[in-house]
């Protein structure tokens, strides 16, 4: 394992790219292990071990301003005031179109992990903010916007864009607000258009309220300026490429 100081590490590594410094653990009795996450962003695979870091990564990955995404990739240390060392390994690695990064945990709650992760936390904050990265503890969505991202993520994969085409034909169908089912219909065979919509609605392509259950006569329409962000934008409130 390579040690660096901290300034030339963000400069000069793809965290990105690297493998996680230390394994997600596996508890006996627990509901959740450590899994991975196909990310449509980078085409591979991400290590999570948590739901509600799968979650994030999940929201991470639907953010088309995210260019490369990682898992535990970095070790920081540093010394206290009384002269220990300490250390700290975040959950989450993105980077962003502009080159900026964040450094991520995903608790379950505010204030799960008790005193030690709120102590790393100013540490972590003024050091990325040196390297002009920022630190989060990303807090959960509400469960409707988890179940609808969900939903979408099982249509991530680009093979659910559908023949050529379709796409434009959708973006077409909903150029104003209609409901999904009418403006499906109107593409054509449902069997075949629906998972598309649902692929754009995942891209970003077409948008509706994600803050309200996804159900057949719910409001879709074509995104006409991607540069507003529309709902994508989540995380300030998304294994393998098949549907779960």
């Amino acid at each position: 394992m390579t040690q660096l100081p901290w300034d030339q590490a963000a400069v000069s590594v793809r965290f990105e790219d690297l493998a996680p410094v230390s394994a997600f653990p596996v508890v006996p009795g627990r509901r959740w292990g450590p899994g991975w996450w196909w990310s449509a962003t980078t085409g591979r695979h991400v290590v999570h071990g948590s739901a509600s870091m799968r979650t994030q990564l999940m929201i991470l990955d639907r953010d088309p301003d995210v260019t490369g995404l990682s898992a535990r990739p970095v070790r920081l240390l540093w010394r206290d005031p009384d002269g220990r060392v300490r250390s700290w390994v975040p959950q989450l690695f993105a980077r962003y179109a502009d080159g900026t990064a964040v450094l991520a945990d995903c608790p379950s709650s505010p204030s799960a992990g008790g005193d030690r992760p709120q102590r790393a936390r100013m540490v972590l904050e003024a050091a990325c903010a040196r390297v002009g990265w920022s630190y989060r503890r990303l807090e959960p969505p509400p469960a409707v916007v988890a179940a609808n991202l969900r939903w979408l993520a099982g249509y991530r994969h680009p093979r659910y864009q559908g023949p050529p085409g379709l796409q434009a034909a959708l973006a077409e169908a909903f150029a104003a607000p209609r409901p999904l089912a009418d403006g499906i219909a109107a593409v054509g065979d449902s069997l075949q258009v629906l998972p598309a919509a649902y692929h754009a609605l995942w891209c970003g392509h077409l948008r509706t309220p994600l803050d309200e259950p996804l159900h057949e006569r719910v409001l879709i329409c074509a995104d006409t300026d991607r540069g507003e962000g529309v709902e994508r934008r989540l995380s300030n409130a998304g294994g393998d490429p098949e549907r779960g």
